[in-house]
């Protein structure tokens, strides 16, 4: 075998086993991820597909004034193909609209009538420009119900008050929700969000006492406050441990963007030198089951 010979025969084969991927049964209750932020839930027998970012490796610039900016994102490929992400797929939870949650590809791939639930009307308004006709705005007061699952959308902050005094940063953060899922017979689910830990964070632990919490751990940084994360971090996940001591934690929003500080392998460091148990870090494609 010549040199071009086995490159070609590398190349099909990492090509193969980059979508090697099955997807999870929507029989069982289960989280699978994609990459960073996105990921499929199944529960209740319906499967939710989570802030879709769907581009291929390198296709964007890096966020300008974060950590990192000079590398382009998506830093990974996808696990699978970029269509079966949405395959089977019952309804979208797009908890906001920054690019590593709803990128242009989603935007372009996914079928226009696919139910979608967004945080306010400012995002619905804006996907049905994108030619969405779907959509259903969650809200703080009144929960939806979606085919025998009830939806509760939950507060947060995604990032400190000192940086929502800065008119600029406050302009491009903007808001992010958390959602809740409930269903007879099926543990509560509360998928957190991009936030960071606030009393809006207490309060929907108090109040839906989540048996599985979704958590964005990778405590993106910018550069203009670059000691405070715009999303958890290493420490929320022990706060979540001893706040929810029989609670199953998943932590994502990991190793896939130019602005995180904590990768998976800084975090399954913190979680054996601080001895938490069930606490799930998945990699890309794997599933979780619950």
């Amino acid at each position: 075998m010549n040199l071009k010979t086995l490159i070609s025969a590398t190349e099909l084969a990492i090509s193969a086993n980059t979508f090697a991927v099955e997807l999870a049964s929507k029989n069982t209750d289960s989280y699978q991820h994609i990459r960073n932020a996105t990921g499929r839930l199944n529960y209740a027998g319906k499967t939710f597909l989570i802030d879709p970012m769907l581009a291929e490796k390198g296709r964007y610039a890096g966020f300008e004034g974060t950590l990192n900016s000079h590398l382009r994102n998506p830093l990974v490929e996808l696990p699978m193909k970029a269509e079966d992400t949405f395959k089977d797929v019952d309804a979208i939870i797009l908890t906001h609209t920054h690019e590593d949650h709803w990128d242009e590809v989603a935007q372009k791939i996914l079928p226009k009538s696919i139910k979608i639930f967004v945080q306010h009307e400012r995002d619905s308004d804006l996907l049905k420009a994108q030619g969405f006709t779907n959509i259903t705005s969650l809200s703080l007061e009144k929960p939806v119900e979606f085919e025998g699952i009830i939806l509760n959308k939950t507060g947060g902050s995604h990032g400190t008050t000192e940086m929502y005094a800065v008119p600029q940063l406050a302009e491009i953060l903007d808001e992010a929700m958390g959602v809740t899922f409930q269903a007879k017979d099926h543990p509560t689910v509360y998928l957190v969000g991009d936030t960071i830990w606030t009393a809006e964070v207490n309060k929907a632990i108090n109040r839906y006492k989540p048996d599985v919490m979704i958590m964005n751990t990778g405590d993106a940084r910018t550069l203009a406050f670059p000691n405070d994360g715009i999303i958890m971090g290493l420490q929320d996940v022990a706060h979540a441990r001893q706040m929810l001591p029989n609670t199953k934690l998943i932590t994502v929003h990991m190793d896939a963007v130019n602005h995180m500080s904590v990768y998976r392998k800084d975090l399954r460091q913190f979680i054996q030198a601080n001895k938490l148990e069930n606490v799930a870090i998945p990699e890309d494609g794997e599933t979780v089951k619950f």
